[in-house]
């Protein structure tokens, strides 16, 4: 026969009524809350798993929060180009304006000043700045001021750096454009190589910009040079067409096809070609007179527009055919460098464009993301009211139940039956 003490009673049915005051606690907590998992002792892998996955979530929010950041200063930079290339547009309006005979010396000191007003809407272009006031064209250094106008002209004081901001989990994508790319790094003449005529040129000839007949692997090296000289003797015009590499020695000029003789009979406006090289000459070269090829070296816009802008103010004397010449072959090397110049701004803005609309892709899938997360987590994590409503309901009754028993026993008493 067991025997069991009063004491021992009192403790087992205070103990029990604890432990159904403690789940009925926990319980109501998790109706009140709408959490099945309130401590990681109610389910141990579910909270694992909602750890993950909310990490996980969190991690995605701040690369959509990256994304935004990368986007507002990708179209910003965008609104930016877009009156750049106006800007540079207009100037070949201006250009191509210019080269108007009937124009005097007035009428083309007014296009100039025309220009010195666009070549300064261009420097506040290139020095445009963000919201929080970093410059969008400074390299990597936003809080430099990226172009600053000296007694040489404009000079580049940013880097090449690039603003790299992670708008997904491999993947660090580039949220500035290089000012010194944009403005200062455009190629010269036609972006292969560039043709020019000195100044003691005696005749009218003017040399067109050219063009690659086929991509020549060695003959547009720095520091080559071809020399296109003309002769006339007896009644005739020839060429003679030399070249040099930068120590001196000379190069091979080898025509399409065949070999160059070494004179050629001029007619104005004929093709020349050689090693990949295409060209013509209009007008009628004196004797002497040469013309030079050269690979393509960098010029900023800046100084394009300020060589133009020069040409223009320099006055011409009227029906001087060889001073005329040599004002078209200025005008006609501008065109050209404004050209490449716009080329260049307009290359950077199809990769801002498609660095905007990759965003505009990541982002869309990163909500896509974002839910599926949150899905994941809510059906770990979510409490199923009806289950719990009716599981408190069965611990209120429980409870109750425990209560009533324990009133009863707790007063059972010997001296009741005596």
């Amino acid at each position: 026969m067991i025997r069991i003490s009063t004491s021992s009673i009192f403790d087992a049915n205070v103990s029990a009524m604890n432990q159904q005051q403690a789940d009925m606690l926990h319980t109501q907590l998790q109706v009140s809350s709408g959490k099945r998992i309130m401590t990681p002792a109610d389910d141990p892998a579910g909270a694992a798993q909602v750890i993950d996955l909310t990490q996980t979530s969190g991690m995605n929010t701040q690369y959509t929060t990256n994304r935004n950041a990368a986007n507002t200063s990708l179209t910003l930079t965008e609104s930016t180009l877009q009156g750049v290339t106006t800007l540079i547009q207009n100037m070949q309006t201006t250009a191509v304006s210019a080269g108007n005979a009937t124009l005097n010396n007035s009428d083309r000191q007014t296009l100039a000043s025309t220009l010195q007003g666009q070549l300064q809407q261009l420097i506040g272009l290139a020095n445009s700045t963000d919201a929080n006031g970093n410059y969008l064209f400074s390299g990597a250094q936003g809080n430099v001021k990226p172009f600053v106008t000296t007694a040489s002209g404009v000079q580049y004081q940013g880097d090449t750096g690039q603003r790299l901001v992670q708008v997904a989990s491999n993947l660090n994508m580039v949220s500035n454009a290089n000012g010194a790319e944009l403005f200062m790094e455009n190629k010269n003449g036609n972006g292969s190589f560039v043709t020019s005529a000195p100044t003691s040129n005696a005749g009218s000839g003017i040399i067109s910009q050219g063009n690659l007949t086929s991509p020549p692997p060695t003959t547009l090296q720095q520091g080559n040079t071809y020399t296109v000289t003309f002769s006339i003797a007896n009644g005739a015009t020839t060429y003679t067409i030399t070249g040099k590499d930068a120590a001196g020695n000379a190069l091979p000029t080898t025509a399409q096809p065949g070999t160059l003789p070494a004179n050629q009979f001029y007619t104005s406006g004929q093709s020349i070609s050689f090693n990949g090289i295409e060209f013509n000459i209009q007008g009628a070269p004196a004797n002497g007179d040469s013309f030079t090829v050269q690979p393509s070296t960098n010029v900023s816009v800046f100084q394009t527009v300020q060589n133009l802008i020069n040409t223009l103010n320099n006055p011409q004397i009227q029906g001087d055919a060889t001073a005329a010449a040599g004002y078209s072959q200025q005008l006609d090397q501008a065109m050209g460098n404004l050209n490449q110049a716009l080329n260049s701004v307009l290359s950077v803005r199809a990769r801002v464009g498609s660095n905007i609309s990759q965003i505009s892709s990541l982002q869309s899938t990163g909500d896509t993301l974002n839910l599926q997360y949150q899905s994941a987590i809510s059906q770990i994590q979510d409490l199923d009211y009806t289950k719990a409503v009716s599981q408190l309901t069965q611990q209120q009754i429980g409870l109750q139940a425990a209560m009533q028993s324990f009133k009863i026993v707790s007063g059972l008493s010997l001296f009741n039956y005596l």
